[in-house]
């Protein structure tokens, strides 16, 4: 037994906890090969994987975004509804002013900025909490894209549409696969090989423990066995299909994202608002700051999805983003993060909308009615929440701090109070 478990911490990282944070990406792995045998082999074909990074790039872009507003301790309910608004104002600033797509794009993006200025202001420095104001911004952003459309469909131009249903191009010889995406696979495998090297040389200039060779070897393995299976997956689907454009703008965000949370000071700062404010501010954090840049944040983002989604709906509409929040929630959470804020990782929250995204093609695939695949996704996101809470009372690893105790490791976050049970420890903040 004792060399069981010596297996699975170095095969995760060195620690048992690290072993355990894989676990919400094993579930998704279950119920990835569970609806692969449902389906008689359709959910891993190309044309359905392709169709479900177009269908739901879109929420996990939302996901990014709400990750950084719930670790802040907050929740914001208005992100459809300004999605729908941003939608309808870059089509109608195309349409009836014939402006050209890419500027229209830049407004789309302003005009979210400037929403989530306003809501940031009522947050941050008028005190009204998220909850209040993200409601009040559900409302008036449904309504203002309803009196802006008429109610109406609004079509946008042919190259807009490039963003939401556009493919990597077909360039250079013809090899029976989309040679862009092949290129694509074989950045990601490199970025695999030398991740792995640079954490072996890191472990090892810290005097850390190292794990064996072959270890490493298997980890990699592994990871490029995924990555290439995906890749041919995506190469080879019909004439025209490739890895679509909205999978890419996912890509870049999510590296993105990853960095600002693990490498910044603004990243970290988010996570100690959220893990105990008023220590936070007394270490120096601008918490009026933090709070105020994580509601435009999330703003920019609801604009960057509702773009994607008309682009890919061809126009847009009076019934777009709806629901849009309660997806993005659900990842979060699903994907380990905390609901009293402090927790969570953008990895996590990308692995949970997965989850839900899987779950979802997966019902529709098998004929699932839409009334009972609410019901499931419903009952999905209670026992995640549950289990968790559970987890933390009975004093084990919560799925929370599963996910967050290697940032915290990496990051110095909160160098005391971290505990292997996986509770919520109170954080001292580090100011900078």
């Amino acid at each position: 037994m004792s060399r069981i478990k010596d297996l699975r911490k170095s095969l995760f990282g060195g620690t048992t906890s690290n072993a355990r944070q894989f676990g919400m990406i094993f579930t998704l792995v279950a119920i990835v090969l569970l609806f692969q045998i449902l389906t008689n082999g359709l959910t891993l074909n190309s044309a359905n994987m392709i169709s479900l990074v177009s269908q739901y790039s879109y929420i996990l872009i939302l996901a990014i975004g709400m990750l950084m507003v719930i670790v802040a301790g907050h929740i914001d309910l208005s992100v459809g509804s300004i999605a729908a608004f941003v939608g309808i104002v870059v089509a109608k600033v195309m349409q009836e002013y014939s402006v050209p797509w890419f500027v229209a794009i830049l407004i789309g993006l302003v005009v979210g900025a400037l929403i989530g200025a306003w809501q940031g202001f009522w947050v941050a420095y008028v005190g009204v909490p998220a909850f209040i104001v993200t409601l009040a911004g559900m409302m008036l952003f449904r309504g203002g894209n309803q009196y802006i459309g008429n109610a109406d469909t609004t079509p946008v131009p042919q190259d807009f549409k490039f963003i939401g249903a556009g493919f990597l191009p077909e360039v250079g010889p013809d090899t029976g696969y989309n040679n862009l995406t092949l290129l694509l696979g074989l950045a990601a495998c490199v970025a695999v090989v030398i991740r792995e090297w640079r954490l072996r040389a890191t472990r090892r200039e810290m005097a850390a423990d190292v794990a064996p060779m072959w270890i490493s070897a298997l980890r990699v393995v592994i990871l490029l066995a995924v990555i290439i299976f995906a890749t041919m997956r995506f190469a080879g689907g019909r004439i025209g299909t490739s890895f679509p454009i909205s999978g890419i703008i996912l890509a870049v965000l999510v590296l993105i994202y990853s960095f600002i949370t693990r490498n910044t000071a603004g990243g970290r700062h988010i996570y100690a608002v959220g893990g105990n404010a008023r220590a936070a501010e007394l270490s120096g954090v601008r918490l009026r700051r933090v709070n105020f840049f994580v509601m435009m944040n999330m703003s920019i983002l609801a604009a960057i999805a509702g773009m994607i989604f008309v682009a890919r709906s061809a126009a847009s509409g009076p019934q777009d983003g709806l629901g849009w929040e309660l997806d993005a929630i659900a990842a979060v959470f699903i994907g380990g993060a905390a609901v009293s804020g402090g927790l969570g990782t953008i990895s996590g929250s990308i692995v949970g909308g997965l989850v839900m995204a899987v779950l979802n093609n997966g019902l529709q695939l098998v004929g699932v009615g839409s009334d009972r695949v609410q019901i499931i996704k419903g009952l999905v996101l209670l026992l995640a929440v549950a289990l968790d809470v559970w987890n933390k009372n009975q004093g084990r690893p919560s799925i929370s701090g599963i996910f967050m105790r290697q940032f915290r490791r990496e990051a110095s976050l909160v160098p005391a109070a971290a505990t292997d049970s996986g509770t919520e420890p109170t954080k001292t903040p580090v100011a900078g």
